[in-house]
């Protein structure tokens, strides 16, 4: 007997071909999903409360809470109809509490997809007799300041009404006389604080939607921070999500942020306004597990069946954090220098990385810190090492500290100044360079830290600091940068400090001194911190920064996350290969389809 579903034995699973469809409504509309979409994922954020006002004027001035942050739902995984009309609903914040009138703020409005509701965050609490309760929401409002005996605890509670998994958290509480200090609005992941003695309580932290929609989101996908409550010492910060900043009299508490549901600021004077709303829904293409023959040529026929995303060869620039400059000795060591292409031929691996499908962690390395001095001969406390700098199966090691008085340099991927080993641990081909040898007693000059093209320059004695170690230049990013420059050793008394790194167009390592402090190394190239002097005592220059940037050709499809990285397409006669580069720490998404 032929079977209905066309000849497959076994339970079907829900198959859905929405080309990952992704909408973001930022305001009330209407989004048809595609012919072959079944299953979506969403957010749904509602608009946040108002924060509380107080009285405005002096010591005792009163202090508002911090708005409840709008209800937070989000599912994966959820049924819809193919070609079909759905609603959708933004909600607006709540207004703030009004100055001189001590008024709670008002609660955020609604936001809605489909049978999800999400509710509006709770106003916070004001100053007076009366209006000090926060309000219940999706998280709740933070209490105004109390009475005594006034009602403790006043904040209004979150997940109202209650759905599963909740939709946000409670309030935190005001305090009475004498401090005057109100609690931050509950957020999506946490409740807000209760106030102390010293100052309001910050909002509670919204919850990050990124793992489940990808990079490129609004406020980079993070929503439903509470509001900080405001106080006669130091106000509450808003919780992140957009979550607005509480203000001490008379100033209006910070807005929560637009299209993040964030919580309104709590003031002595104003309350800020809660932040609208927003609703992501995101049409999936799933076909795993047994599906129907008819199905399957369905979604081939409509051209909306999964295409396999597919690997991508790249060419890569990796340089870690450069190392902190020592005092009155060696320079720090460029960050580790490792590349594929497009720099000198020595220090190319020739090899490019197989970027997966998906979604991969970068990490930038941070620049060692120089040494604070004023120590000299002992070299306590000393500066740090940079940081490495990671992509996929590529490390580049951080830059060695400069070494400070007696103590050597420290080895990294270059070494710091007076003797620090380069190239630790050892790749091939190297990715940095030893420390220069620093001069003898009387005088001497410290040695400059190695950097990837060159050893650090030894110290004189008597005399300047070595020059740092030179970068070498590389148009990965189609512009020719020099990275990884030493940092240059420092001296004694009134005689120069050894120079920083040599780089073109721009210097990578910092410059020593004689009787100052050293320069830091560039953001960003991974250049070593330059020496301090002798006299006295002046402290070592922090170390540069790391970067990566991957370059993919012109069929790639990638993202990068946070926004403050980017992706560029470079133009003739680069053929339009896209180039993404790292300043920060983030994650890289190759969506190519093969």
């Amino acid at each position: 007997m032929a079977k209905s579903n066309g000849g497959i034995i076994g339970a079907l699973n829900p198959t859905s071909f929405g080309k990952c469809t992704q909408t973001i409504a930022t305001s009330s509309t209407t989004v048809t999903t595609q012919p072959g979409t079944r299953v979506a994922s969403y957010a749904v954020v509602a608009g946040g409360g108002g924060g509380g006002s107080g009285s405005g004027c002096g010591f005792a001035a009163g202090a508002g809470g911090g708005g409840g942050a709008g209800g937070f739902r989000t599912c994966a995984s959820f049924s819809v109809c193919g070609a079909t009309p759905y609603p959708i609903t933004v909600g607006a914040g709540g207004v703030g509490g009004i100055y001189p009138s001590t008024q709670k703020g008002s609660s955020g409005t609604p936001s809605i997809f489909s049978t999800i509701t999400s509710a509006g965050g709770g106003g916070a609490g004001a100053q007076d007799t009366g209006q000090q309760q926060g309000l219940n929401g999706g998280s709740g409002g933070g209490g105004g300041q109390t009475d005594a005996p006034g009602p403790f605890p006043n904040f209004g509670t979150g997940n109202t009404p209650p759905v599963s998994p909740p939709q946000g958290n409670p309030g935190g509480s005001g305090i009475d006389a004498p401090n005057f200090q109100a609690g931050g609005g509950g957020g999506a992941s946490t409740a807000g604080t209760q106030a102390t003695p010293s100052g309001g309580g910050p909002g509670g932290a919204g919850t990050n939607v990124t793992p489940i929609f990808g990079p490129g989101l609004p406020n980079s996908g993070a929503y439903a921070g509470g509001g900080g409550g405001s106080g006669n010492g130091t106000a509450g910060t808003g919780g992140t999500g957009g979550g607005g900043n509480g203000s001490n009299s008379p100033t209006t508490g910070t807005a929560g942020t637009v299209n993040t549901g964030g919580g309104g600021g709590g003031s002595g004077g104003t309350g800020g306004a809660g932040g609208s709303g927003i609703v992501i829904v995101k049409e999936l293409n799933k076909a795993s597990g047994v599906w129907s023959i008819k199905s399957a040529f369905s979604a081939v026929k409509q051209g909306t069946w999964p295409k396999p995303q597919s690997a991508v060869d790249v060419d890569y620039l990796v340089v870690a954090g450069g190392g902190g400059g020592g005092v009155w000795a060696g320079g720090g060591g460029a960050g580790g220098y490792r590349a594929s292409a497009y720099g000198p031929s020595p220090l190319n691996s020739g090899s490019k990385i197989s970027l997966a499908a998906g979604s991969t962690p970068i990490t930038i390395g941070a620049g060692g810190t120089g040494n604070p001095g004023p120590s000299i001969l002992s070299g306590a406390p000393y500066g740090t090492n940079g940081s490495p700098s990671i992509f996929a199966t590529i490390t580049s090691t951080g830059g060695g500290r400069g070494g400070s008085g007696g103590p050597p340099g420290f080895p990294g991927g270059s070494g710091g100044g007076n003797c620090g080993a380069g190239n630790t641990p050892p790749v091939s081909p190297s990715q940095g360079n030893p420390g220069g040898a620093g001069g003898g007693f009387p005088g001497y000059g410290g040695g400059g830290g190695g950097g990837a093209g060159a050893v650090g320059t030894a110290g004189n004695t008597p005399g300047p600091g070595g020059a740092g170690g030179a970068g070498v230049p590389n148009n990965i990013s189609g512009s020719g940068v020099s990275y990884a420059g030493g940092g240059g050793g420092g001296a004694s008394g009134s005689i120069s400090g050894g120079s920083g790194g040599a780089g073109s167009p721009c210097g990578t390592g910092g410059a020593g001194s004689g009787n100052s402090t050293g320069a830091p190394g560039t953001t960003n190239t991974g250049g070593g911190g330059g020496s301090g002097g002798y006299a006295p005592g002046q402290a070592g220059g922090n170390g540069g920064s790391g970067i990566i940037i991957i370059r993919a050709p012109s069929t790639a499809s990638l993202s990068v996350s946070p926004g403050t990285n980017t992706v560029t397409t470079l133009p003739a006669p680069a053929g339009g290969c896209k180039v993404a580069t790292f300043t920060v720490s983030g994650d890289i998404t190759n969506s190519t389809f093969g």
